[in-house]
């Protein structure tokens, strides 16, 4: 099972600033759409932002428009999530997903996660 490396979680203040890494295998024969999800203790996981693999149309969750920038550096095979103004309510383990299909044999939609990284946005 191929496994997303996410990397740049932590504590910081109301109003910081926090940018999370994701790392894809190389492996990964094609790639639909890279993500972020998020999910807080007693809720259930939810999308923040997601890129498709090929132009630049990005999708974002309404709490988080204005603040996070979703990106993708294909050369790196990295998808990055940079997070301006973060409030308490963005605390979370975020989880980077990526959508696409592992190799050429597969039929569908394969959907490959992160371990998570924490963010805690706090005084």
């Amino acid at each position: 099972q191929l496994q997303l490396v996410e990397s740049g979680g932590g504590l910081v203040q109301p109003g910081g600033s926090l940018r999370l890494s994701c790392a894809i295998p190389g492996s990964i024969f094609r790639i639909n759409r890279m993500g972020w999800y998020r999910q807080s203790p007693g809720k259930q996981r939810e999308l923040v932002a997601a890129i498709a693999s090929g132009g630049d149309s990005t999708t974002y969750a309404d709490s988080v428009k204005g603040r996070f920038t979703v990106s993708r550096d294909n050369a790196r095979s990295t998808v990055y999530l940079q997070m301006n103004s973060l409030k308490p309510e963005d605390t979370a383990v975020y989880y980077c997903n990526v959508q696409g299909r592992s190799t050429a044999r597969v039929v569908g939609v394969e959907s490959f996660w992160g371990q998570g990284t924490l963010v805690t946005v706090s005084l």
